[in-house]
């Protein structure tokens, strides 16, 4: 068990003070067997009236009303946690999903319902065909066909930072051969639909103490990964930017049938919008007893 401390401060500046629209807020940490919540503090600057909510995933959701003009905006989130995910999990897959392909159940295909369906146009079947290179026989392995799978988008595209918010599609991530993290999950994602299953995308913090997983500066960072619906074992966690199974290293804060749903700051200011100057994102993820003055650390977007 990992005791983590999170701090994740946004701020916006602008050339002359505006008001703000109400802003949609996912900072808090997706509580969870593994995941147990000890504290979050969420403090804005300037000051606003904050109201919670759970949307149709479940993610805690929180609505910022501002009350005063400002020329700059800060959302400091600062959460406390323990992580408790083994390294090598074993996943127990019911005996009738072992091999792929597979027939769900009635209820789980109504219940997973649009999780199933791609959430890219593939006009000319170019994800599919992509994907279906990775099926090499009839039946097959389902965990080994998903891992494969997740390691072919590692081995396909090359990983760059990119500053737009904007996720690729995946027919562009293939054109293109590149992307960011949420690029890798939205590609794998939309892959592993294309065989029935069900995915969602997940949003939130790589712990990487190591310093040596790709997507991450300094001990940790903001970071995009996926799941997978595999009856037995469950939602199955995949970072395909990583190439690992599991989760260990994996702090979720929201889950999503599209990464548009999973963004953790949105929302609008009212005046010229040539006054916006710059943003900056300061991500640290740290164990719990670090020094108060330790200093926080771009995040990588």
């Amino acid at each position: 068990m990992t005791r983590l401390e999170i701090h994740h401060r946004t701020t916006y500046r602008y050339r002359t003070p505006l008001a703000f629209g109400a802003h949609r807020l996912m900072l808090r940490p997706r509580e969870s067997r593994n995941l147990r919540l000890i504290s979050h503090i969420l403090e804005l600057t300037p000051r606003a009236t904050v109201n919670w909510a759970h949307d149709v995933f479940g993610n805690a959701v929180a609505t910022a009303t501002f009350h005063e003009p400002s020329d700059s905006l800060v959302i400091d989130s600062v959460a406390e946690l323990t992580l408790d995910v083994e390294q090598w999990p074993v996943f127990d897959i019911a005996a009738s999903a072992v091999s792929y392909p597979f027939l769900h159940t009635e209820d789980e295909m109504t219940d997973l319902g649009a999780l199933r369906l791609q959430a890219y146009l593939d006009s000319y079947g170019e994800l599919r065909a992509w994907a279906q290179a990775f099926v090499t026989r009839s039946p097959t392995d389902t965990l080994t066909l998903l891992k494969e799978l997740s390691d072919g988008v590692a081995a396909r595209v090359a990983y760059e930072v990119r500053e737009t918010d904007d996720a690729q599609s995946p027919t562009e991530t293939l054109g293109r051969n590149k992307g960011s993290c949420r690029d890798f999950a939205v590609l794998f994602v939309d892959a592993v639909r294309s065989f029935g299953f069900g995915a969602r995308i997940v949003s939130g913090y790589l712990y990487d103490p190591d310093n040596d997983a790709v997507g991450s500066q300094g001990a940790g960072s903001t970071h995009a990964w996926a799941e997978v619906y595999v009856p037995g074992a469950g939602w199955i966690v995949f970072d395909p930017t990583n190439r690992s199974v599991g989760g260990f290293n994996l702090i979720p804060v929201a889950v999503a049938r599209h990464i548009r749903q999973s963004m953790p700051i949105t929302g609008s200011f009212i005046g010229d919008g040539g006054a916006f100057e710059g943003m900056a994102v300061e991500v640290q993820v740290v164990r719990a007893e670090r020094s108060p003055d330790t200093p926080l650390e771009p995040a990588m977007r």
